[in-house]
């Protein structure tokens, strides 16, 4: 899902950098012409492409005879149960799913849409008892891995977050993933994504 992109920018990013060279007098105008393929001139080139991505986009599905499905991920693990459930009374549904994962001595992730929103669940959560942390941009490099630390070692047990799973956390101690307003759009929030 990254490498389309890059293809199709890499002739217009060179370009732009040679113009401004050509421009200020540091190479001559037929530097233009030493230049990475556009993206139809690649597509041209390559008869057949083999696609791997987990999150395919547009482009990916367009151009394929079919997709095939890894059910079983390199980790040995079959992808989890999905379960989309009803809006009302979501938060005590949620509030029940941890505390039955806690129960068990698992972890949980829960992710929302907004900062302001993922410190607001937290706190609510930390009143209902549960121990229960925040994480997001605002919070510095190394404090978030250190609460990612603190979360393995059972020092508490939700993590509350907005863009926790576009990390690819390798977190074995979480086998409960709550995603919220999963419904509404934002980003990571479309059908590939989730």
């Amino acid at each position: 899902h990254v490498t389309i992109p890059q293809l199709g920018g890499m002739f217009k990013g060179d370009r732009s950098r040679k113009d401004n060279l050509v421009e200020f007098g540091w190479r001559l105008p037929s530097c233009r012409d030493n230049r990475p393929l556009k993206f139809d001139e690649f597509l041209a080139r390559v008869p057949q492409a083999v696609f791997v991505s987990a999150t395919p986009g547009p482009f990916e599905r367009k151009m394929s005879r079919g997709i095939v499905e890894q059910i079983i991920r390199p980790t040995g693990l079959v992808d989890p149960i999905v379960e989309v459930r009803p809006l009302a009374g979501h938060i005590a549904d949620l509030l029940k799913e941890l505390r039955s994962c806690i129960a068990r001595g698992d972890r949980a992730l829960v992710t929302t849409l907004t900062k302001a929103t993922a410190e607001e669940l937290a706190q609510h959560l930390l009143q209902q008892g549960l121990k229960v942390r925040y994480l997001h941009s605002d919070i510095e490099t190394l404090q978030r891995i250190e609460i990612l630390r603190d979360l393995r070692l059972g020092r508490f047990d939700v993590l509350v977050g907005i863009n926790l799973l576009r990390e690819g956390l390798d977190l074995p101690e979480v086998s409960f993933v709550g995603v919220l307003d999963a419904d509404k759009e934002g980003y990571l929030r479309s059908e590939s994504s989730l």
